[in-house]
């Protein structure tokens, strides 16, 4: 089958890399990468197949994170390249209504897999000692997000009650707080 001759119904933009430090402290050739794959790569991706997908009422997903809904001291870069995103992810969605093509913005916490590790986070409180949930149920349940065509999903219960919190609580608070959870151990 030649590659023109390739139908697409969903599309699913997953890949995603970061970097942990101080910003003041990171790479910047890195951060611009992050930039590139988290950012540049999904809008180019969604703009490119949206024409087949509208023909063929297909899916998106769009994999951000619960760092979409607050800034993120020690990966600034990452936190806000997945609000752009999220922001993205929601604007086309809604753009889209009626056309029969939805966009899930799918939005994990940390989960087993090789991210923390790529991104230099192992020593994170945000990971550091925790039981993450395996990347096979996070993928279960994003699929069923994007089958159901929910907007925005946020799997597990203390994932939604911290995005939850973020809209009443300080902006200033937040920062302090994500700052003391993402600290080295």
């Amino acid at each position: 089958m030649g590659k023109a001759e390739i139908q697409i119904d969903y599309l699913v933009n997953n890949a995603g890399s970061g970097v942990f430090g101080r910003f003041m402290e990171t790479d910047i050739e890195d951060e611009l990468s992050i930039n590139e794959l988290n950012m540049m790569s999904p809008t180019i991706l969604c703009k490119h197949f949206l024409p087949q997908l509208l023909r063929r009422r297909g899916k998106i997903m769009n994999v951000a994170s619960v760092a979409a809904f607050q800034p993120g001291p020690y990966m600034a870069v990452y936190y806000a390249t997945k609000a752009y995103l999220l922001s993205l992810s929601e604007a086309m969605n809604t753009e889209l209504k009626g056309t029969g093509v939805t966009v899930t913005t799918f939005c994990p916490g940390p989960t087993q897999s090789g991210f923390q590790d790529a991104a230099g986070m192992s020593s994170s409180g945000l990971v550091k000692g925790k039981r993450l949930p395996s990347a096979h149920d996070v993928g279960v349940a994003g699929y069923r997000a994007l089958m159901e065509g929910k907007s925005v999903f946020i799997p597990g219960f203390m994932n939604k009650v911290m995005v939850g919190s973020v809209r009443f609580a300080p902006r200033a608070w937040i920062q302090r707080v994500v700052m003391a959870m993402s600290a080295p151990r």
